[in-house]
């Protein structure tokens, strides 16, 4: 898997747990910005209808649903800044 902060390499024999943190950044590593289910445009930013919501995307969490991303995330901080960006576009007076 690849750290969603840092896009560093990690090597796991098993899922991450809720605590585990990438060595460089020290990320958490079982989060939704490493989940193949985190998706920006979906409700609640996830792609999984029965996960439990998570506030804090880039915290550690306990989500059954959890499965690591395959491929690279993309940059996730530029997505939330985009969407971010767009909703406060719509909201401007």
């Amino acid at each position: 898997m690849n750290c969603f902060k840092c896009g560093m390499e990690i090597q796991l024999d098993i899922k991450p747990r809720s605590k585990d943190t990438c060595s460089r950044c020290d990320s958490y590593l079982h989060c939704c910005y490493n989940c193949r289910f985190y998706d920006v445009k979906a409700p609640n930013q996830c792609r999984e209808p029965m996960a439990i919501p998570q506030k804090d995307k880039d915290l550690g969490n306990n989500c059954h649903y959890f499965e690591i991303r395959k491929d690279k995330p993309t940059d996730t901080k530029r997505q939330m800044d985009d969407a971010r960006k767009k909703l406060e576009d719509l909201f401007k007076k």
